[in-house]
């Protein structure tokens, strides 16, 4: 399968959605919050924007989706389970990040805004590390599925 860039942007922000959602109903589940378009919103100084926070989510699921698909046939294989596996690596790196947080975060620094924590723990201790995992497994699988649809193949 050669790489798609429009269907590798439109799984980015397919899985985007759905992982949003998934972050969205987590705490009716006894999950800890994880509202990613409030905290990117707040990022640059600007509290409350979850529009632009949404804005820097989608377009960070789509860039995380491109490089998903220049991946997919280099390695080779089920683009679903790879989906899977480079969701949870996505994770490792991304909840790696969360604890790096109040150096580049605005509102964190200004106290407006609870900093996570590596992995999300402090937002939530193994429930969070657990939910931030959980959900990019989804979104890797969403975007290999959207991925294979569109671009038209499944290695198996």
């Amino acid at each position: 399968m050669d790489f798609n860039l429009i269907a590798a942007v439109i799984a980015g922000l397919v899985g985007t959605v759905v992982i949003t959602a998934m972050m969205a109903m987590g705490p009716r589940m006894g999950m800890p919050k994880m509202d990613m378009p409030a905290m990117l919103g707040s990022m640059f100084g600007a509290p409350g924007s979850k529009a632009m926070g949404m804005g820097m989510h989608l377009m960070l699921g789509a860039v995380f989706a491109v490089i998903y698909a220049l991946l997919f046939p280099v390695i080779g294989g089920n683009i679903i389970v790879l989906g899977l596996i480079f969701g949870i690596v996505h994770w490792l790196i991304v909840g790696m990040a969360m604890g790096m947080m109040p150096m580049m975060h605005a509102g964190i620094r200004s106290g407006d805004v609870a900093a996570p924590g590596l992995y999300m723990t402090a937002s939530g201790g193994t429930m969070g590390f657990m939910g931030g995992l959980m959900g990019h497994m989804v979104f890797g699988v969403v975007v290999g599925i959207v991925y294979g649809l569109l671009a038209g193949g499944f290695a198996a």
